[in-house]
Order: C-alpha cells, then sequence, then structure tokens
C-alpha cells in the first residue's frame, strides 16, 4: 500500500487533537503531560497515517514507536515550559519520521542494558530494534528523540 490520498471516510475528519487526519505533510501535536496522553497520541498517529495511505507494517511500527518515546518522555523526563510533550511526524512515501520533545532530564536517553527479568527499561531498545534509525536532540530546553520507520532519515545524527 503505497502513498495514496486520504479515503473519503477520513478526509476532513478531525482527531481527538483538533488536527484534520491525512492533511499536509506532517503533524505536530502538543499534549498534555498526563499518561492518557499515550493512547491519544498512538491513535491520533495510526489513524492520520492510515489516511495518508501508510503500510500496515510501517503503521504498527509507529504506533509502537510513538507509544515507547511517549512513555519515556513521561516516566523519565520533564514536561516542556507549557506543561506538554510535543510529538511530530512526517510521512514522505511509506517512510515515517516521529519525534517526540519534552523538558529534558539529567541523562541522555539511551537503550538500557539487556536484563532478563526486568518489568521495564525496554523502550529505546525496542525503538532501535524497529527503527531504520533514531536519535536524540538535545538543547538547554528541550530533548528531542526521533526515529525513522520504513526507511532512512533525511538528518545524520548520531545515536
Amino acid at each position: 500500500m503505497g502513498q495514496e490520498e486520504p479515503s473519503a471516510a477520513s478526509a476532513g475528519t478531525v482527531d481527538s487533537f483538533g488536527g484534520e487526519i491525512g492533511r499536509g505533510q506532517a503533524r505536530t501535536v502538543r499534549a498534555r503531560w498526563e499518561l492518557q496522553t499515550v493512547t491519544r497520541i498512538r491513535a491520533a498517529v495510526a489513524q492520520d497515517l492510515v489516511a495518508r495511505g501508510i503500510s500496515d507494517q510501517v503503521v504498527s511500527e509507529a504506533e509502537l514507536v510513538v507509544t515507547e518515546l511517549v512513555t519515556n518522555s513521561l516516566r523519565h523526563a520533564t514536561p516542556l515550559s507549557d506543561r506538554t510533550v510535543r510529538i511530530h511526524w512526517k510521512a514522505r512515501g511509506n517512510s515515517v519520521e516521529i519525534e517526540v520533545s519534552d523538558g529534558g532530564s539529567e541523562t541522555e536517553p539511551v537503550p538500557a542494558a539487556r536484563a532478563v527479568w526486568a518489568t521495564s527499561g525496554r523502550g529505546l531498545r525496542i525503538v532501535r530494534s524497529i527503527a531504520h534509525e533514531w536519535g536524540v536532540q538535545r538543547d538547554e530546553k528541550q530533548t528531542t528523540v526521533w526515529a525513522a520507520l520504513g526507511g532512512p532519515s533525511r538528518r545524520r545524527v548520531g545515536h
């Protein structure tokens, strides 16, 4: 399933964040700094990518990656100055890039060491295993973790 026009059923439809599903090349959402954000963002990203004609496999990967990145942000970082987490995604062909930005933390986001009995800490290892590329960008105000799915990213940032 390649890049297609949004279906009639989704064209003009607005998601729970007030954005038009499948419109433009990219979407940015600022979501409340709360656990319920994870489910809402996952649904919004999936709806939008399906409307854009992205393959089922890449949509599934995007759902998993955005879930892990937003969850990690909420668990390990601080909110942006407006008490939100920012999620940005764009689609080109059958490739998708996802970015999750927060107010940062004391430590750099890195995959946790493998631990057989661990009940948490797998998020970035999952992202690393699914993403074609991924990386972290930090400055004094925010940290952004990004992942490219379905093909390489246009950016060249170290992992």
